[in-house]
Protein backbone atom coordinates (compact mmCIF):
# COMPACT_ATOMS: atom_id res chain seq x y z
CA UNK A 1 0.00 0.00 0.00
CA UNK A 2 1.15 3.53 -0.70
CA UNK A 3 1.08 6.53 1.58
CA UNK A 4 -1.57 8.22 -0.53
CA UNK A 5 -3.93 5.24 -0.63
CA UNK A 6 -3.68 3.51 2.75
CA UNK A 7 -7.01 1.72 2.44
CA UNK A 8 -6.43 -0.23 -0.77
CA UNK A 9 -3.96 -3.01 -1.38
CA UNK A 10 -1.91 -2.78 -4.58
CA UNK A 11 -2.95 0.80 -5.28
CA UNK A 12 -1.27 3.21 -7.70
CA UNK A 13 0.28 6.27 -6.03
CA UNK A 14 -0.81 9.25 -8.15
CA UNK A 15 2.20 11.24 -6.89
CA UNK A 16 4.67 8.76 -8.37
CA UNK A 17 4.29 8.75 -12.16
CA UNK A 18 7.95 8.43 -13.18
CA UNK A 19 7.55 4.79 -14.23
CA UNK A 20 4.39 5.51 -16.24
CA UNK A 21 4.66 5.95 -20.01
CA UNK A 22 3.55 9.35 -21.40
CA UNK A 23 0.45 7.91 -23.12
CA UNK A 24 -0.83 6.32 -19.91
CA UNK A 25 0.21 9.32 -17.82
CA UNK A 26 -1.99 11.53 -19.99
CA UNK A 27 -4.91 9.12 -19.57
CA UNK A 28 -4.43 9.09 -15.79
CA UNK A 29 -4.47 12.88 -15.68
CA UNK A 30 -7.60 12.94 -17.83
CA UNK A 31 -9.20 10.29 -15.60
CA UNK A 32 -8.47 12.25 -12.43
CA UNK A 33 -9.94 15.41 -13.96
CA UNK A 34 -13.13 13.70 -15.18
CA UNK A 35 -13.78 11.01 -12.54
CA UNK A 36 -12.60 12.74 -9.38
CA UNK A 37 -10.37 11.57 -6.53
CA UNK A 38 -12.22 8.56 -5.10
CA UNK A 39 -11.35 6.00 -7.79
CA UNK A 40 -8.16 3.92 -7.51
CA UNK A 41 -5.95 2.17 -10.04
CA UNK A 42 -3.98 -1.05 -9.55
CA UNK A 43 -0.17 -1.32 -9.72
CA UNK A 44 2.71 1.13 -9.38
CA UNK A 45 2.65 1.23 -13.18
CA UNK A 46 -1.08 1.01 -14.09
CA UNK A 47 -2.15 -1.25 -16.94
CA UNK A 48 -4.05 -0.02 -20.01
CA UNK A 49 -6.23 -2.53 -21.84
CA UNK A 50 -8.26 -2.36 -25.03
CA UNK A 51 -9.27 -6.00 -25.59
CA UNK A 52 -9.77 -9.30 -23.79
CA UNK A 53 -10.07 -12.94 -24.83
CA UNK A 54 -10.11 -16.02 -22.62
CA UNK A 55 -7.42 -15.67 -19.94
CA UNK A 56 -5.68 -12.82 -21.79
CA UNK A 57 -5.93 -9.03 -21.73
CA UNK A 58 -4.28 -6.92 -24.43
CA UNK A 59 -2.79 -3.45 -24.25
CA UNK A 60 -2.93 -0.92 -27.14
CA UNK A 61 0.35 -2.27 -28.52
CA UNK A 62 -0.97 -5.81 -28.76
CA UNK A 63 0.96 -7.16 -25.76
CA UNK A 64 -0.86 -10.03 -24.00
CA UNK A 65 -1.15 -10.12 -20.21
CA UNK A 66 -2.03 -13.35 -18.39
CA UNK A 67 -5.02 -12.70 -16.12
CA UNK A 68 -4.55 -14.65 -12.88
CA UNK A 69 -6.87 -12.41 -10.85
CA UNK A 70 -10.15 -11.68 -12.59
CA UNK A 71 -13.04 -13.77 -11.28
CA UNK A 72 -15.51 -11.34 -12.91
CA UNK A 73 -14.87 -12.80 -16.36
CA UNK A 74 -15.55 -16.23 -14.89
CA UNK A 75 -15.79 -18.19 -18.15
CA UNK A 76 -13.12 -16.10 -19.89
CA UNK A 77 -13.04 -12.61 -21.31
CA UNK A 78 -15.53 -12.05 -24.14
CA UNK A 79 -16.65 -15.68 -24.31
CA UNK A 80 -18.38 -16.00 -27.72
CA UNK A 81 -21.37 -17.97 -26.39
CA UNK A 82 -22.08 -15.30 -23.77
CA UNK A 83 -21.55 -12.43 -26.21
CA UNK A 84 -23.93 -14.08 -28.70
CA UNK A 85 -26.63 -14.55 -26.05
CA UNK A 86 -26.34 -10.91 -24.99
CA UNK A 87 -26.53 -9.63 -28.58
CA UNK A 88 -29.43 -11.88 -29.52
CA UNK A 89 -31.57 -10.90 -26.53
CA UNK A 90 -30.67 -7.21 -26.79
CA UNK A 91 -31.94 -7.30 -30.37
CA UNK A 92 -35.19 -8.97 -29.27
CA UNK A 93 -36.49 -7.49 -26.00
CA UNK A 94 -35.23 -5.78 -22.87
CA UNK A 95 -37.61 -4.58 -20.18
CA UNK A 96 -38.28 -4.86 -16.45
CA UNK A 97 -39.84 -7.48 -14.15
CA UNK A 98 -43.29 -5.86 -13.98
CA UNK A 99 -44.15 -7.44 -17.31
CA UNK A 100 -44.46 -11.18 -17.79
CA UNK A 101 -41.56 -12.73 -19.65
CA UNK A 102 -40.30 -16.31 -19.77
CA UNK A 103 -36.56 -15.51 -19.96
CA UNK A 104 -36.31 -14.62 -16.27
CA UNK A 105 -38.30 -17.74 -15.32
CA UNK A 106 -36.19 -20.07 -17.44
CA UNK A 107 -33.05 -18.64 -15.90
CA UNK A 108 -34.43 -18.72 -12.34
CA UNK A 109 -35.31 -22.40 -12.72
CA UNK A 110 -31.87 -23.27 -14.04
CA UNK A 111 -30.03 -21.24 -11.40
CA UNK A 112 -32.09 -22.62 -8.51
CA UNK A 113 -31.40 -26.13 -9.77
CA UNK A 114 -27.86 -25.74 -8.42
CA UNK A 115 -29.11 -25.12 -4.87
CA UNK A 116 -30.48 -27.41 -2.15
CA UNK A 117 -34.28 -27.77 -2.48
CA UNK A 118 -34.91 -25.61 0.60
CA UNK A 119 -33.35 -22.63 -1.16
CA UNK A 120 -36.00 -22.30 -3.85
CA UNK A 121 -36.66 -18.61 -4.53
CA UNK A 122 -34.49 -15.94 -6.12
CA UNK A 123 -34.57 -12.15 -6.39
CA UNK A 124 -32.42 -10.40 -8.98
CA UNK A 125 -30.32 -7.26 -8.64
CA UNK A 126 -27.57 -5.65 -10.72
CA UNK A 127 -24.59 -5.90 -8.36
CA UNK A 128 -23.35 -7.97 -5.45
CA UNK A 129 -23.57 -4.85 -3.29
CA UNK A 130 -27.28 -4.62 -4.06
CA UNK A 131 -27.73 -8.34 -3.38
CA UNK A 132 -26.11 -8.02 0.03
CA UNK A 133 -28.13 -4.89 0.75
CA UNK A 134 -31.30 -6.83 -0.08
CA UNK A 135 -30.19 -9.72 2.15
CA UNK A 136 -29.63 -7.20 4.95
CA UNK A 137 -33.22 -5.96 4.58
CA UNK A 138 -34.68 -9.46 4.41
CA UNK A 139 -32.73 -10.64 7.46
CA UNK A 140 -33.90 -7.65 9.51
CA UNK A 141 -37.47 -8.19 8.39
CA UNK A 142 -37.46 -11.88 9.26
CA UNK A 143 -35.67 -11.77 12.61
CA UNK A 144 -36.74 -8.38 13.93
CA UNK A 145 -33.08 -7.81 14.77
CA UNK A 146 -30.59 -5.31 13.42
CA UNK A 147 -27.23 -6.74 14.52
CA UNK A 148 -24.81 -8.17 11.96
CA UNK A 149 -21.55 -10.05 12.40
CA UNK A 150 -18.78 -9.93 9.75
CA UNK A 151 -15.06 -10.70 9.67
CA UNK A 152 -12.41 -8.12 10.44
CA UNK A 153 -11.30 -7.47 6.86
CA UNK A 154 -14.48 -8.44 5.04
CA UNK A 155 -15.66 -6.89 1.81
CA UNK A 156 -19.37 -7.17 0.99
CA UNK A 157 -20.14 -4.09 -1.09
CA UNK A 158 -20.41 -0.33 -1.42
CA UNK A 159 -23.96 0.73 -0.56
CA UNK A 160 -24.22 2.97 2.51
CA UNK A 161 -25.34 0.08 4.72
CA UNK A 162 -23.13 -2.65 3.28
CA UNK A 163 -20.00 -0.47 3.21
CA UNK A 164 -20.39 -0.31 7.01
CA UNK A 165 -20.03 -4.12 6.95
CA UNK A 166 -16.94 -3.97 4.73
CA UNK A 167 -13.95 -3.16 6.97
CA UNK A 168 -11.58 -3.74 4.05
CA UNK A 169 -12.70 -0.37 2.66
CA UNK A 170 -10.53 1.19 5.36
CA UNK A 171 -10.78 3.70 8.16
CA UNK A 172 -12.66 6.15 5.97
CA UNK A 173 -15.76 3.96 6.34
CA UNK A 174 -16.86 3.55 9.95
CA UNK A 175 -18.60 0.31 10.96
CA UNK A 176 -22.21 0.87 11.96
CA UNK A 177 -23.12 0.66 15.67
CA UNK A 178 -25.06 -2.54 14.93
CA UNK A 179 -22.02 -4.26 13.35
CA UNK A 180 -19.55 -6.52 15.15
CA UNK A 181 -16.34 -7.78 13.55
CA UNK A 182 -14.63 -11.05 14.42
CA UNK A 183 -11.27 -12.60 13.40
CA UNK A 184 -11.25 -14.71 10.26
CA UNK A 185 -10.62 -18.46 10.72
CA UNK A 186 -6.86 -18.38 10.02
CA UNK A 187 -5.55 -21.95 10.28
CA UNK A 188 -2.00 -20.85 9.37
CA UNK A 189 -1.74 -18.83 12.58
CA UNK A 190 -4.04 -20.91 14.77
CA UNK A 191 -1.24 -22.81 16.50
CA UNK A 192 -3.04 -26.09 16.13
CA UNK A 193 -6.34 -24.84 17.59
CA UNK A 194 -9.65 -25.88 16.04
CA UNK A 195 -10.46 -22.89 13.79
CA UNK A 196 -14.10 -23.93 13.45
CA UNK A 197 -14.71 -23.93 17.18
CA UNK A 198 -12.74 -20.70 17.62
CA UNK A 199 -14.76 -19.01 14.88
CA UNK A 200 -18.03 -20.21 16.43
CA UNK A 201 -16.92 -18.91 19.84
CA UNK A 202 -16.22 -15.51 18.29
CA UNK A 203 -19.73 -15.51 16.76
CA UNK A 204 -21.26 -16.32 20.15
CA UNK A 205 -19.23 -13.57 21.83
CA UNK A 206 -20.23 -11.03 19.19
CA UNK A 207 -23.90 -11.99 19.49
CA UNK A 208 -23.69 -11.63 23.28
CA UNK A 209 -22.09 -8.20 22.93
CA UNK A 210 -24.85 -7.09 20.56
CA UNK A 211 -27.51 -8.21 23.02
CA UNK A 212 -25.65 -6.49 25.88
CA UNK A 213 -26.07 -3.26 23.93
CA UNK A 214 -29.77 -3.87 23.34
CA UNK A 215 -29.31 -5.10 19.74
CA UNK A 216 -30.90 -8.35 18.58
CA UNK A 217 -28.60 -10.33 16.22
CA UNK A 218 -30.01 -10.57 12.70
CA UNK A 219 -27.30 -12.44 10.76
CA UNK A 220 -23.78 -13.69 10.31
CA UNK A 221 -22.59 -12.58 6.85
CA UNK A 222 -19.44 -14.18 5.47
CA UNK A 223 -17.69 -14.66 2.15
CA UNK A 224 -17.36 -18.44 2.23
CA UNK A 225 -13.69 -18.42 1.24
CA UNK A 226 -12.80 -15.26 3.21
CA UNK A 227 -11.29 -13.61 0.15
CA UNK A 228 -10.35 -10.23 1.59
CA UNK A 229 -9.29 -11.66 4.94
CA UNK A 230 -6.55 -13.70 3.27
CA UNK A 231 -8.26 -16.75 1.66
CA UNK A 232 -9.20 -19.42 4.21
CA UNK A 233 -10.68 -22.65 2.90
CA UNK A 234 -9.57 -25.43 5.21
CA UNK A 235 -10.51 -27.62 6.84
CA UNK A 236 -13.71 -28.18 4.88
CA UNK A 237 -16.61 -28.06 7.30
CA UNK A 238 -15.20 -25.49 9.71
CA UNK A 239 -18.08 -23.07 9.08
CA UNK A 240 -20.76 -25.40 10.45
CA UNK A 241 -20.29 -24.57 14.18
CA UNK A 242 -20.49 -20.84 13.46
CA UNK A 243 -23.73 -21.29 11.52
CA UNK A 244 -25.17 -23.21 14.46
CA UNK A 245 -24.03 -20.43 16.80
CA UNK A 246 -25.77 -17.62 14.91
CA UNK A 247 -28.98 -19.62 14.66
CA UNK A 248 -28.88 -20.29 18.38
CA UNK A 249 -28.70 -16.50 18.82
CA UNK A 250 -31.83 -16.05 16.70
CA UNK A 251 -30.02 -14.85 13.59
CA UNK A 252 -29.68 -16.06 10.01
CA UNK A 253 -26.63 -17.24 8.09
CA UNK A 254 -25.98 -15.31 4.85
CA UNK A 255 -23.44 -16.89 2.50
CA UNK A 256 -21.79 -14.29 0.28
CA UNK A 257 -20.88 -16.26 -2.85
CA UNK A 258 -19.96 -13.27 -5.00
CA UNK A 259 -16.30 -14.35 -5.14
CA UNK A 260 -16.26 -18.11 -4.36
CA UNK A 261 -19.45 -19.01 -6.24
CA UNK A 262 -20.12 -20.47 -9.69
CA UNK A 263 -17.73 -23.41 -9.42
CA UNK A 264 -14.59 -21.53 -8.46
CA UNK A 265 -13.76 -23.68 -5.43
CA UNK A 266 -13.75 -26.80 -7.61
CA UNK A 267 -15.75 -29.23 -5.49
CA UNK A 268 -19.19 -27.79 -6.27
CA UNK A 269 -20.94 -24.66 -7.46
CA UNK A 270 -20.95 -22.84 -4.11
CA UNK A 271 -18.38 -22.32 -1.39
CA UNK A 272 -20.87 -23.12 1.37
CA UNK A 273 -21.30 -26.66 0.02
CA UNK A 274 -17.73 -27.49 1.05
CA UNK A 275 -18.82 -26.98 4.63
CA UNK A 276 -21.88 -29.23 4.55
CA UNK A 277 -24.24 -26.40 5.46
CA UNK A 278 -27.39 -24.83 4.02
CA UNK A 279 -27.55 -21.03 4.36
CA UNK A 280 -30.74 -19.09 4.93
CA UNK A 281 -29.80 -16.55 2.27
CA UNK A 282 -27.17 -16.67 -0.49
CA UNK A 283 -25.89 -13.67 -2.41
CA UNK A 284 -24.02 -13.71 -5.70
CA UNK A 285 -22.80 -11.30 -8.37
CA UNK A 286 -19.66 -10.60 -10.43
CA UNK A 287 -18.99 -13.99 -12.14
CA UNK A 288 -22.73 -14.56 -12.62
CA UNK A 289 -22.73 -12.52 -15.84
CA UNK A 290 -19.09 -12.88 -16.94
CA UNK A 291 -18.70 -9.13 -16.60
CA UNK A 292 -22.28 -8.16 -17.41
CA UNK A 293 -23.93 -6.53 -14.35
CA UNK A 294 -26.26 -9.15 -12.89
CA UNK A 295 -26.54 -10.37 -9.30
CA UNK A 296 -29.04 -12.15 -7.10
CA UNK A 297 -30.15 -13.27 -3.67
CA UNK A 298 -31.43 -16.84 -3.20
CA UNK A 299 -33.61 -17.54 -0.17
CA UNK A 300 -35.72 -19.97 1.74
CA UNK A 301 -39.37 -19.19 0.87
CA UNK A 302 -40.44 -18.94 4.51
CA UNK A 303 -37.90 -16.15 5.00
CA UNK A 304 -39.04 -14.21 1.96
CA UNK A 305 -42.74 -14.56 2.79
CA UNK A 306 -42.93 -11.94 5.51
CA UNK A 307 -40.66 -9.55 3.65
CA UNK A 308 -42.83 -9.80 0.52
CA UNK A 309 -46.03 -9.35 2.52
CA UNK A 310 -44.74 -6.11 4.02
CA UNK A 311 -42.53 -4.75 1.25
CA UNK A 312 -42.89 -4.04 -2.45
CA UNK A 313 -39.52 -4.67 -4.11
CA UNK A 314 -38.56 -3.37 -7.54
CA UNK A 315 -35.24 -3.02 -9.31
CA UNK A 316 -35.47 -1.42 -12.76
CA UNK A 317 -32.64 -3.42 -14.28
CA UNK A 318 -32.45 -6.39 -11.93
CA UNK A 319 -33.72 -9.49 -13.76
CA UNK A 320 -34.12 -7.84 -17.16
CA UNK A 321 -34.24 -10.27 -20.13
CA UNK A 322 -30.80 -9.37 -21.46
CA UNK A 323 -29.14 -9.95 -18.09
CA UNK A 324 -31.00 -13.22 -17.59
CA UNK A 325 -30.02 -14.43 -21.08
CA UNK A 326 -26.40 -13.67 -20.22
CA UNK A 327 -26.68 -15.50 -16.90
CA UNK A 328 -28.20 -18.52 -18.64
CA UNK A 329 -25.35 -18.53 -21.17
CA UNK A 330 -22.74 -18.44 -18.40
CA UNK A 331 -24.29 -21.52 -16.77
CA UNK A 332 -24.35 -23.27 -20.14
CA UNK A 333 -20.62 -22.59 -20.60
CA UNK A 334 -19.79 -23.78 -17.06
CA UNK A 335 -21.66 -27.01 -17.77
CA UNK A 336 -20.62 -27.51 -21.39
CA UNK A 337 -16.92 -26.87 -20.84
CA UNK A 338 -16.67 -28.73 -17.52
CA UNK A 339 -15.36 -25.67 -15.72
CA UNK A 340 -16.11 -26.86 -12.18
CA UNK A 341 -13.93 -29.94 -12.69
CA UNK A 342 -11.34 -27.76 -14.45
CA UNK A 343 -11.24 -25.52 -11.38
CA UNK A 344 -10.69 -28.60 -9.22
CA UNK A 345 -8.01 -30.19 -11.42
CA UNK A 346 -6.12 -27.09 -12.54
CA UNK A 347 -6.37 -25.66 -9.04
CA UNK A 348 -4.81 -28.80 -7.56
CA UNK A 349 -2.07 -28.69 -10.20
CA UNK A 350 -1.39 -25.03 -9.46
CA UNK A 351 -1.30 -25.57 -5.69
CA UNK A 352 1.16 -28.43 -6.16
CA UNK A 353 3.37 -26.17 -8.28
CA UNK A 354 3.21 -23.43 -5.66
CA UNK A 355 4.25 -25.87 -2.95
CA UNK A 356 7.20 -26.91 -5.10
CA UNK A 357 8.18 -23.24 -5.33
CA UNK A 358 7.93 -23.00 -1.54
CA UNK A 359 10.73 -25.58 -1.31
CA UNK A 360 13.00 -23.09 -3.10
CA UNK A 361 11.69 -19.81 -1.70
CA UNK A 362 11.69 -19.19 2.05
CA UNK A 363 9.35 -16.22 1.53
CA UNK A 364 6.41 -18.55 0.81
CA UNK A 365 5.01 -19.31 4.24
CA UNK A 366 1.73 -20.95 3.29
CA UNK A 367 -0.21 -22.14 0.25
CA UNK A 368 -3.95 -22.58 0.75
CA UNK A 369 -7.27 -22.46 -1.03
CA UNK A 370 -9.78 -24.51 -2.97
CA UNK A 371 -10.06 -24.99 -6.71
CA UNK A 372 -9.05 -21.86 -8.59
CA UNK A 373 -9.16 -19.65 -5.51
CA UNK A 374 -5.73 -19.80 -3.89
CA UNK A 375 -3.89 -17.72 -1.32
CA UNK A 376 -0.09 -17.66 -0.99
CA UNK A 377 1.08 -16.03 2.23
CA UNK A 378 4.49 -14.36 2.13
CA UNK A 379 6.54 -14.10 5.32
CA UNK A 380 9.86 -12.61 6.37
CA UNK A 381 10.85 -15.98 7.79
CA UNK A 382 8.98 -19.20 8.41
CA UNK A 383 10.03 -19.52 12.05
CA UNK A 384 8.26 -16.32 13.12
CA UNK A 385 5.68 -16.32 10.32
CA UNK A 386 6.02 -12.53 10.34
CA UNK A 387 3.98 -11.15 7.42
CA UNK A 388 5.92 -9.52 4.61
CA UNK A 389 3.72 -6.97 2.88
CA UNK A 390 6.69 -5.11 1.38
CA UNK A 391 7.96 -8.13 -0.56
CA UNK A 392 4.39 -8.96 -1.59
CA UNK A 393 3.97 -5.50 -3.12
CA UNK A 394 7.26 -5.87 -5.00
CA UNK A 395 6.20 -9.30 -6.20
CA UNK A 396 2.78 -8.15 -7.44
CA UNK A 397 4.35 -5.26 -9.33
CA UNK A 398 7.22 -7.41 -10.62
CA UNK A 399 4.72 -9.87 -12.05
CA UNK A 400 2.87 -7.00 -13.70
CA UNK A 401 6.10 -6.02 -15.47
CA UNK A 402 6.28 -9.63 -16.70
CA UNK A 403 2.70 -9.19 -17.98
CA UNK A 404 1.13 -11.40 -15.36
CA UNK A 405 -1.74 -9.86 -13.39
CA UNK A 406 -2.35 -10.67 -9.74
CA UNK A 407 -3.10 -8.81 -6.51
CA UNK A 408 -2.99 -9.34 -2.76
CA UNK A 409 -5.25 -9.51 0.29
CA UNK A 410 -5.16 -9.99 4.05
CA UNK A 411 -4.77 -7.60 6.99
CA UNK A 412 -1.05 -7.21 6.26
CA UNK A 413 -1.42 -7.15 2.45
CA UNK A 414 0.89 -10.17 2.28
CA UNK A 415 -1.32 -12.87 0.71
CA UNK A 416 -1.25 -13.34 -3.05
CA UNK A 417 -4.85 -13.59 -4.21
CA UNK A 418 -5.03 -16.05 -7.10
CA UNK A 419 -8.42 -16.38 -8.84
CA UNK A 420 -8.10 -16.55 -12.64
CA UNK A 421 -10.96 -17.11 -15.08
CA UNK A 422 -12.27 -20.66 -14.83
CA UNK A 423 -10.93 -21.50 -18.30
CA UNK A 424 -7.39 -21.22 -16.89
CA UNK A 425 -5.50 -24.38 -17.87
CA UNK A 426 -2.27 -26.14 -16.96
CA UNK A 427 -0.32 -24.30 -19.64
CA UNK A 428 -1.39 -21.01 -18.09
CA UNK A 429 -0.53 -22.29 -14.60
CA UNK A 430 2.96 -23.20 -15.85
CA UNK A 431 3.46 -19.73 -17.29
CA UNK A 432 2.34 -18.15 -14.02
CA UNK A 433 4.59 -20.43 -11.94
CA UNK A 434 7.62 -19.63 -14.12
CA UNK A 435 6.96 -15.89 -13.80
CA UNK A 436 6.41 -16.18 -10.05
CA UNK A 437 9.64 -18.15 -9.62
CA UNK A 438 11.64 -15.58 -11.59
CA UNK A 439 10.09 -12.64 -9.77
CA UNK A 440 10.64 -14.20 -6.35
CA UNK A 441 14.32 -14.67 -7.18
CA UNK A 442 14.43 -11.02 -8.22
CA UNK A 443 12.74 -9.44 -5.21
CA UNK A 444 13.55 -11.77 -2.31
Amino acid sequence: MTASTPTMINAFDARATNAVAPRERALIERRQKLLGPAYRLFYANPVHFVRGEGVWLYDPDGNAYLDVYNNVASVGHCHPHVVAALSRQAATLNTHTRYINDVILDYAEKLLGYFPPALSQVMFTCTGSEANDLAYRVARSHTGGSGFIVTQLAYHGVTAVISEMSPSLGAGVTPGPNIRTIPAPDQFRAGGADVGQAFAAAVRDAAADLRAHGIQPAALLVDTIFSSDGVFAEPAGFLAPAVAAIREAGGLFIADEVQPGFGRTGASMWGFQRHGIEPDLVTMGKPMGNGHPIAAMVARPEILQGFGDRTRYFNTFGGNPVSCAVGQAVLEVIEGEGLVSNARDTGAYLQAGLRQLALRHEAIGDVRGAGLFIGVELVRDRASRAPDGATTAKLVNGLRERRVLISASGPHANVLKIRPPLVFGREHADRFLDALDATLREVA
